[in-house]
């Protein structure tokens, strides 16, 4: 059977040396296992912490509207600015909640989780 050449170089495949890695890294090195430190998203922090804010107003206000403390108009005042205060305040609670967690390190919560606005 013929010997292969290497064309590039039309060296005998033969000839060519080979060196055998060291056993003790086992082709791994130490830095793909290192951990970078997180990116926190400033941005999205930012606007969790102002729906969570508006979120309260609104709910603090329609739990006014409803007793009656703010105008006699009613349920029909109320329930609306209730229900937007709830639709803005849950988001920017649960967001903040996880980069609150995130940020005292706790197992299962991370930057990664919340949504990032620097593409």
């Amino acid at each position: 059977m013929p010997s292969r050449t290497n064309l590039a170089a039309s060296i005998p495949s033969s000839k060519v040396k080979y060196s055998k890695l060291a056993c003790t890294d086992e082709g791994y090195i130490d830095l793909q296992f290192k951990k970078s430190p997180p990116k926190v998203p400033y941005k999205a922090i930012a606007l969790a912490v102002v729906l969570f804010l508006i979120g309260t107003l609104l709910i603090i206000i329609g739990a006014l509207l409803l007793a009656g403390y703010i105008s006699q108009g009613g349920t029909d005042r109320a329930v609306p600015v209730l229900i937007i205060g709830i639709l803005v305040f849950l988001p920017g609670f649960y967001h903040l909640r996880i980069a609150y967690f995130a940020s005292k390190g706790y197992r299962g919560y991370s930057y990664d989780d919340i949504p990032d606005f620097d593409d």
